[in-house]
């Protein structure tokens, strides 16, 4: 062979490789459907061992080992699970804490137009008030008569 047919026959190979292994994986799939999960069948089919050794042959010091590793990951993930637990009822709490500011600022805020509208509408008054005042005074001097007449409130 030539290089460059050696070089196409190696491109080749690799091309094709994933669609071999997925055939592979497909065919223990299809076996592996008919298997118990978890039995030693389903683990072979996974290309995975698991024989636990009888207890006698079992080392103690491993054993303990494990069973210390076993006691703090359990601990931390309950320290993790009671933090988690802390930090949603924290958030609970200061969401409801900023919902009722929320709520007493925006009745503040209604109070404050209503205050200003009460205002404007007092403040008009007055003005149509003096204005009615202002016509009448004119009339009367122009009339040549006294005028004794007191202003509208607030003058």
């Amino acid at each position: 062979m030539t290089r460059p047919s050696l070089i196409a026959a190696a491109a080749l190979t690799l091309a094709a490789a994933p669609v071999f292994a997925q055939s592979a994986q497909q065919t223990a799939s299809a076996s592996a459907g008919s298997v118990q999960p978890g039995s030693q069948e389903w683990l072979r089919v996974r290309g995975e061992m698991y024989n636990r050794a009888p207890d006698s042959e079992q080392n103690p010091a491993e054993v303990e080992a494990t069973a210390r590793l076993n006691a703090e990951i359990a601990a931390r993930n309950a320290a993790a699970e009671q933090s988690e637990m802390d930090g949603q009822s924290a958030y609970e709490q200061e969401n409801a804490r900023w919902q009722a500011e929320t709520s007493k600022i925006e009745t503040q805020r209604a109070q404050w137009e209503a205050d200003t509208a009460a205002a404007d509408a007092a403040r008009a008054q007055w003005e149509r008030d003096r204005a009615a005042w202002e016509a009448e005074m004119d009339a009367c001097r122009r009339s040549g008569r006294v005028c004794i007449s007191a202003p509208p409130q607030g003058y």
